[in-house]
């Protein structure tokens, strides 16, 4: 086991790697386009927007195909989404956020593997996560996705 010492060492090198990121090219396209997202009027009414539909999605999620709004509800959500998803702002952020991630996948897994081969890195964003139908995709569950 790690002496106390130790583990304060392997933090420090943790943030160090942490900074080197930070001044990594994929990096710094990731702030621009973040800035630009925030600075895009239109793209922030498209994300309120969207945020106000996610409660009431929320709200017909608790009764299903039983509350008297579903099926509208449902349908305005996918148009919100998608207008927010083509929206070229949004759509270059997440594309750069992508980049920024597989980046940080891919040195979590250098050091898993540095680890042990037995460990698991994350892979898109996703560690360790149970894949099968009880995490709720869809349906506001615990695994937190939205509708899309």
């Amino acid at each position: 086991m790690l002496a106390d010492m130790d583990v304060i060492d392997v933090l420090e090198q943790a943030e160090k790697l942490g900074d080197m990121i930070k001044q990594s090219e994929d990096y710094e396209i990731y702030q621009e386009h973040k800035q630009q997202l925030y600075n895009d009027a239109e793209a922030q009414r498209l994300m309120n927007n969207f945020q106000q539909m996610k409660e009431d999605y929320e709200d017909v999620q608790r009764f299903g195909r039983y509350h008297p709004d579903y099926t509208k509800i449902m349908k305005e959500i996918r148009e919100v989404k998608r207008d927010l998803d083509m929206h070229d702002t949004v759509a270059s952020f997440k594309q750069t956020e992508t980049q920024l991630q597989s980046l940080l996948d891919d040195v979590s897994e250098v050091v898993a593997n540095a680890v042990s081969p037995n460990i698991k890195a994350p892979r898109d964003g996703i560690a360790l996560k149970d894949t099968g139908d009880s995490c709720g995709c869809g349906s506001g569950g615990e695994c937190g996705c939205q509708a899309s």
